[in-house]
């Protein structure tokens, strides 16, 4: 097996997996639409479609590991998006022989009333529960069949450097910081797990690494939930920032911003994750693997970077 690594996707996971992959001193491939510089020593740049099998195989050629941590930019398409991107890095993954290794999220699993473990059915109601399903899905099927080593991690909401406009924790802080109220979704005191990024990536890269380890997923060591409220007040207090009002968007504003907004369809159709404990169970990872998450307070400062 070589030591050569694709990784499809520049978002704040793919980063951190580069980085990760790049310290150790293995041969690191970042397959993005534009091709970009990222600016990480030892990591070099591809330029290609991702949706383009024949073009993801050719730059996956030689490569120990496939990694999927792209992330569709418009969050309203995924169900245009997601499937030929799957399809294409799946057959990359046939093609190439490298083991494909999947950034999942918790979606899958819908709405529950117990800690998320990696035995729960994926028994998601909405579309794009449903949709990461049925992506996981067919990866599973194929390797299943023989026809590729698949694994897939999943998170729950990010934190950490990068994640920005896309964490519900992080969106919040640029006004935050100005000492404005914070309006969020659902309750603001439900626990709720958070997971660092760096965390899936190492995870990421571990599971990837281990034949054991292929054909399930397997759930991001995270630290223990936090509300809304204290997630926020905690990252504030790491950038030297007093706590800040935090409210709930009433659900009123919610449906009829819907009946405008896209986005806000999307968002509340995944209301239940804010509306009741949201709570993930990581000990299998942690066993298996002998990981542990980012302490929180350096979770917390990373975040207020």
């Amino acid at each position: 097996m070589t030591d050569r690594h694709v990784i499809v996707g520049a978002g704040p996971v793919g980063r951190h997996v580069a980085a990760q992959l790049a310290d150790r001193g293995s041969e690191v491939v970042v397959v993005t639409r534009s091709g970009t510089d990222l600016g990480i020593a030892g990591v070099s740049s591809v330029r290609a479609d991702a949706r383009d099998a024949t073009a993801l195989a050719a730059a996956a050629a030689g490569a120990s590991v496939l990694y999927n941590c792209a992330n569709p930019g418009d969050y309203t398409q995924w169900e245009a998006t997601w499937p030929p991107l799957a399809a294409a890095l799946l057959e990359a993954a046939r093609r190439s022989g490298a083991t494909y290794a999947i950034t999942g999220n918790l979606y899958p699993y819908g709405p529950v009333d117990v800690p998320m473990t990696e035995a729960l059915p994926d028994a998601a109601t909405d579309h794009k529960g449903i949709l990461r399903a049925r992506l996981w899905a067919d990866a599973r099927a194929a390797h299943d069949a023989g026809e590729v080593r698949a694994v897939e991690v999943r998170g729950s909401d990010y934190m950490g450097p990068g994640v920005g406009a896309n964490g519900h924790i992080s969106r919040q802080l640029p006004a935050a910081r100005q000492g404005k109220r914070a309006w969020v979704l659902g309750d603001p005191d439900q626990p709720h797990t958070f997971t660092d990024v760096q965390d899936v990536a190492r995870l990421l890269i571990a599971a990837a690494a281990d034949e054991s380890a292929h054909g399930r997923v397997w759930n991001v060591p995270s630290n223990p939930p936090r509300t809304q409220r204290q997630a926020l007040g905690d990252v504030l207090a790491a950038a030297g920032f007093p706590p800040v009002p935090v409210s709930r968007i009433p659900a009123v504003v919610v449906r009829l911003g819907a009946l405008g907004s896209p986005m806000l369809r999307e968002l509340g159709q995944l209301a239940y994750q804010w509306t009741r404990p949201y709570v993930l169970d990581d000990s299998a990872a942690r066993a298996h693997f002998s990981l542990e998450p980012t302490p929180w307070a350096e979770v917390c400062a990373r975040t207020a970077q």
